[in-house]
């Protein structure tokens, strides 16, 4: 999803809800760091959109959601989500990033700093989600040890932290051990 659908969700969104902030959970909160990243890491068709303000307002995004005329007609639509949708380490909210203006009726779009978006897809663990995040790390988006003291300000079970860990260390040393193999193979 390009910059500018983004905004055209956002702009939706603020004319079906009267709210003027919406918090951006999903992979395009990356629009707010990097507004013209290349759409193969931003490529999903849906904005998970929480109204700021007015969270119980969130459910009216429906009316652009998954199906709608809005979806069809655009190829792409708001996914009405709330805060209980992604596992967040603490202080997430202080760390939100502003997206940069853009044609959107005033809307305003906050969202998720990558390494806190990081955090929630490796805890979601879908594959779709660890294919993301070791785009991130092999981007340079995030940094190993960000997402490693981040981890540890997020509520977890041990398992799952563990496996978090491993999932981060993998993603920031596989390539690095890839050409480690064919180093010591004689390739």
């Amino acid at each position: 999803m390009k910059k500018q659908e983004l905004d055209h969700v956002l702009r939706a969104a603020g004319r079906i809800t009267g709210e003027k902030q919406f918090i951006i959970i999903g992979s395009q909160a990356l629009h707010g760091k990097y507004p013209d990243l290349a759409d193969d890491i931003v490529k999903s068709a849906e904005v998970d959109l929480l109204a700021a303000k007015s969270p119980k307002r969130t459910e009216w995004l429906n009316a652009i959601g998954v199906y709608s005329q809005f979806h069809e007609t655009f190829g792409y639509y708001a996914d009405p989500v709330d805060e209980k949708t992604a596992t967040l380490p603490k202080g997430w909210r202080g760390r939100l990033v502003h997206l940069p203006p853009g044609n959107t009726e005033g809307v305003k779009g906050l969202c998720l700093e990558p390494h806190d978006l990081a955090i929630a897809k490796y805890v979601a663990s879908r594959d779709k989600d660890l294919v993301f995040t070791r785009e991130l790390a092999r981007r340079g988006i995030v940094s190993e040890e960000r997402l490693f003291s981040l981890l540890d300000q997020t509520q977890l079970d041990e398992r799952t932290r563990g496996r978090i860990r491993e999932q981060i260390s993998r993603d920031f040393h596989a390539e690095r051990d890839l050409g480690d193999r064919a180093t010591e193979s004689g390739h």
